[in-house]
């Protein structure tokens, strides 16, 4: 969904931003060399690069490079195999530099206190500004990849309907998507430790990324009242303004009204583009379902309460696919009997009846079925190395999930 083009009706297009690690192909340590990636034609530093239907792009620190789609494609299905594609490509230009690209949502022993290092190009003031307030050495914002979602929405309406529904199955995503257990070597007891990071980064302003689930607004006005706020805010610390746009928002999903679409943010990066799209679907389909315009479902929908919501995220990002979902409200809404359940089984109900009767989406079934059957990534790669493994065996297991990148194939949590 790009400025100025057409606005898009509800799933009639799909963006899918994803983020890696640039690594050193030998010790997988963390290596700075986005700028020696992101070249345009003449060979100059470029904060993005086009590729056809797809685009390379800088984020905040240099060792890590996002690859997008180029504009909305009409569906998800077939997108994996042109992300490996580009993700082949990328690593062509690092491979006479001696480095890789990882995936998963954290590097697992990154220390950025010391290794940070912000992209010194073309927006840097943007990021020199928000070092500036918030100290970016940390894992909140130096070591954090993910998958954003962008569905369109063409009005007001549609806006209302989209929000209500991201607002539910927000809180679900990490018993899908969890992939980092590890931060400096260790095993803090969480399986989406990237979530747990992502709700701090912020706190110094602490209504930037509020309780992560977004509030009940269901309308363009509310939601600019929302960023006024967040806005106000700020702006002691930021007297110019550097900050004040939409995207500061940090909330898990927030409305890009500059681009007519929802981008949902709360997905940790998987071992290969099959699985990121694979879960991308599934969250769509159980999104699609939920913007049902029926009133009586959307005021059941929009009655949630955020404080239910945002507990029931932070038990899928501390236990993920196992984490009790006892909010018999939220699962009303979702049309499913209100008898507590494992987040794994929820999703194993919602996918069945709102993916799996698109026969163009059975390319997605092996991914989700690993995730299902063996468990979230997170999951995975802790029943391989345990929770204290050394430094020898965390390297080993990370350059194999490094050739699931390379390879395209799910990561097996079976020894």
């Amino acid at each position: 969904m790009t400025a100025g083009e057409p606005a898009l009706g509800l799933f009639e297009g799909f963006g899918i931003e994803l983020e890696c690690m640039i690594v050193d192909a030998a010790s997988l340590d963390v290596r700075p060399l986005a700028d020696c990636v992101l070249r345009d034609a003449r060979g100059q530093v470029a904060n993005e690069v086009e590729s056809g239907d797809f685009a390379w792009s800088n984020e905040l620190v240099r060792h890590v490079v996002e690859i997008k789609t180029n504009g909305p494609a009409p569906r998800l299905e077939g997108l994996a195999a042109g992300f490996r594609r580009e993700l082949c490509r990328i690593e062509e230009r690092l491979a006479p530099l001696g480095a890789r690209l990882m995936p998963t949502g954290m590097h697992p022993w990154m220390d950025p206190a010391s290794e940070m290092e912000l992209w010194p190009h073309g927006d840097r003031e943007i990021y020199s500004t928000f070092h500036r307030i918030f100290d970016c050495r940390g894992h909140g914002w130096a070591n954090l990849q993910s998958v954003h979602l962008n569905l369109p929405f063409a009005d007001d309406a549609e806006f209302g309907r989209l929000h209500a529904a991201v607002r539910a199955v927000l809180p679900l995503l990490p018993a899908l998507a969890a992939s980092s257990p590890f931060v400096e070597g260790r095993h803090p007891g969480r399986l989406d430790c990237r979530l747990g990071f992502y709700a701090t980064n912020a706190r110094r302003v602490p209504s930037v990324a509020g309780q992560v689930v977004p509030e009940p607004v269901f309308s363009r006005a509310a939601y600019e009242a929302l960023l006024g706020r967040i806005y106000a805010d700020i702006a002691p610390l930021d007297p110019q303004g550097v900050l004040q746009h939409e995207w500061l928002n940090a909330r898990g999903a927030i409305a890009r009204f500059d681009r007519m679409a929802l981008e949902v943010r709360v997905l940790d990066a998987q071992e290969h583009p099959g699985a990121d799209l694979a879960i991308a679907a599934a969250a769509s389909a159980a999104i699609r379902a939920l913007a049902d315009p029926a009133p009586a479902h959307q005021q059941r929908l929009r009655a949630l309460d955020s404080a239910a919501l945002a507990a029931t995220l932070d038990a899928t990002a501390k236990a993920a696919d196992a984490a009790e979902v006892a909010d018999a409200e939220l699962l009303r809404a979702l049309g499913l009997d209100a008898s507590p359940r494992r987040a794994g089984r929820v999703w194993s109900e919602l996918i069945e009846r709102d993916l799996w009767p698109d026969a163009a989406a059975a390319e997605h079934r092996l991914a989700l079925e690993r995730i299902l059957d063996q468990g979230c990534l997170a999951r995975r790669i802790l029943g391989r190395a345990g929770p204290e493994p050394s430094r020898e065996a965390l390297r080993a297991l990370y350059a194999e999930l490094c050739e699931c990148l390379r390879q395209g194939r799910s990561f097996d949590g079976a020894d």
